[in-house]
């Protein structure tokens, strides 16, 4: 499968971005508005802040931290 990165699998270093937006989207599709830009909203403002940034875009978190990053956004 293309871009599943099997190397990768298990060790905490894919950034979950993309399938947080496509759930983003998803709850837009389904009527959830708010959710969908709330959930934007997080993604955006982690981008903006670099705090719990992947390694990918310059970070040093792991799945996890991004993951606990943007849910205290949420919250």
């Amino acid at each position: 499968v293309h871009g599943s990165a099997p190397d990768i699998a298990g060790k905490g270093l894919a950034n979950p971005i993309a399938i947080i937006l496509s759930s983003a989207s998803m709850m837009r599709y389904l009527g959830e508005r708010e959710v969908a830009n709330r959930i934007e909203s997080a993604v955006r403002k982690v981008l903006q802040g670099r705090k719990g940034l992947t390694r990918d875009l310059g970070g040093k978190a792991g799945t996890a931290e991004f993951t606990r990053t943007l849910i205290e956004l949420m919250a």
